[in-house]
């Protein structure tokens, strides 16, 4: 669908003239259970517009609508056209659908065993990917499981880089190469992760959340 059409049909007369009164657009109108989902339009076009650092007078311009049409839509009210919502899609940047639609919570489940698993080369270490961080966040999780014996020492990580762990099962020596604490279940430790560090496990079957904090 090329940009600036309308899903359905073509550009056509949008309901933005003047004070947002109809217009010949009129029969193509955005519909949920015959009226447009106005409170999540609303939402998303605040949001966006804050996300685009773009005033409401700025965003009528580069839409072509009336101010007081986007004021109404931004405050929940009017009756939008396809081609009033597809316009101000295409000047925020945004899918059209994401305008339209409310959020939808993602719920994402990885099973035991599941996920890209990782091992280290000089000790019993194995560490799997549980999340990577999406683009708006610098984390990522994984679920190391240790068993005794060589440690496993690490080299810095990009400056500013912390990692937090909370150990589940065993016990461990976890921390700055140089001065390691020991933790046990349900025990939680935060360190900088760009100096040289190390996780020892000290019983078998030692199972830890590790999370990697990016700058």
């Amino acid at each position: 669908m090329a940009q600036g059409e309308a899903p359905g049909g073509n550009r056509g007369n949008r309901d933005d003239q003047g004070d947002g009164g109809p217009s010949r657009g009129d029969d193509t109108r955005a519909q949920q259970g015959g009226r447009a989902p106005l409170a999540a339009i609303a939402e998303s076009l605040q949001r966006e517009r804050r996300r685009a650092g773009l005033s409401l007078a700025e965003v009528a311009r580069r839409a072509g609508i009336a101010k007081s049409t986007l004021s109404q839509l931004e405050s929940g009210a009017g009756n939008p056209s396809v081609e009033t919502l597809w316009a101000l899609s295409v000047t925020l940047d945004v899918p059209f659908a994401q305008l339209v639609e409310p959020p939808r919570p993602t719920v994402r489940v990885l099973r035991a065993g599941e996920g890209p698993a990782f091992t280290a080369e000089r000790s019993d270490y194995v560490a799997t990917l549980l999340a990577s961080g999406p683009p708006h966040t610098r984390r990522d999780i994984y679920l190391v499981s240790v068993q005794p014996g060589a440690p496993r020492d690490s080299d810095p990580h990009t400056p500013g880089t912390v990692e937090h762990v909370v150990l589940s099962t065993g016990r461990a020596l976890v921390g700055l190469t140089e001065d390691p604490v020991e933790i046990h279940p349900g025990d939680y430790i935060s360190y900088p992760a760009d100096v040289a560090h190390t996780f020892r496990a000290l019983e078998p079957d030692t199972v830890a959340v590790l999370v990697s904090e990016h700058p």
